[in-house]
């Protein structure tokens, strides 16, 4: 099936190895405690998605699979197929359209899994959202952990929301003439979400979108066993009581690797002032 789960015939770090290396020097990935995780081991992977969280996501999967031999298979966000030659790209990396359908099978075939429960809202952030887990109502991540006995691993990202400013986001689309239009026509609702999906406009290196030379860090939390709640996948105070922890437990590990990074700085500021004496 085209569009659903396509067949790696080589693992998606070897589909992309120039790109990878490309980006590995342009961002300098700083991975912390990868040995948490096992290629014998199948999990859940939740993260953090930063504003147009696309790189960040192949070095993520890049190291693992480097690191750890661990072949990663992304949910992603059904706008990602509606592009043409961006689908085929997204393909390539492992991504399928992130339904329960293909989680579920990938599940039953012991893939390690990604996925975003903030999904593209959490993508097209807002002005001041940095590092803000904007998961609104979303609890099918964790049913599904729960019905095949995955567990979960969050795993957090700092700097790639460093590597740009939000100018403009959705909300100030949707204040402009053109935004009200999209708003009484019924076309933000049908097709932007209620106005949500509206990229942001943003500024990167110099006065470019690109993206700047940010060091990326990226940290593996401890897997959180879904089995006490085994038999209530569809109790909502279960379900509640399971994304909360989830949710907790990679707050504090954004905490911890955004503290990470300032003593990395410090130390670095310290030796390159220690070397002018």
């Amino acid at each position: 099936m085209k569009r659903g789960l396509p067949e790696l015939a080589t693992p998606p770090p070897e589909h992309l190895r120039l790109g990878l290396d490309a980006l590995r020097w342009y961002f300098a990935p700083e991975y912390l405690h990868l040995e948490r995780v096992s290629a014998r081991r199948p999990t859940l992977f939740v993260g953090n998605h930063s504003v147009y969280g696309v790189l960040d996501v192949l070095l993520f999967a890049d190291g693992l699979y480097r690191e750890r031999g661990v072949v990663l298979r992304s949910l992603a966000d059904r706008n990602h197929f509606k592009v043409p030659v961006w689908r085929d790209f997204v393909e390539q990396t492992g991504a399928v359209l992130g339904t329960r359908t293909n989680c579920a099978a990938l599940m039953r075939g012991g893939a390690h899994l990604l996925v975003f429960p903030g999904g593209a809202r959490e993508v097209f952030k807002h002005k001041g959202e940095a590092y803000r887990l904007i998961w609104k109502e979303r609890f099918g991540f964790v049913q599904l952990a729960i019905e095949h006995g995955y567990t979960i691993t969050p795993y957090a990202t700092v700097g790639a929301e460093e590597a740009f400013d939000v100018l403009l986001d959705s909300e100030d689309y949707m204040d402009t003439p053109l935004g009200r239009y999209l708003k009484r026509s019924g076309l933000a609702d049908r097709y932007l979400r209620g106005g949500e999906e509206f990229p942001p406009l943003v500024r990167g290196l110099g006065l470019t979108p690109l993206p700047r030379p940010e060091k990326l860090y990226f940290s593996v939390g401890r897997p959180i066993d879904m089995t006490r709640y085994r038999g209530r996948e569809q109790d909502p105070e279960a379900l509640q009581s399971a994304r909360t922890r989830v949710a907790r437990s990679l707050e504090r590990l954004i905490a911890e690797l955004r503290a990470h990074r300032a003593r990395s700085r410090g130390q670095g500021a310290l030796r390159r002032a220690l070397n002018r004496l």
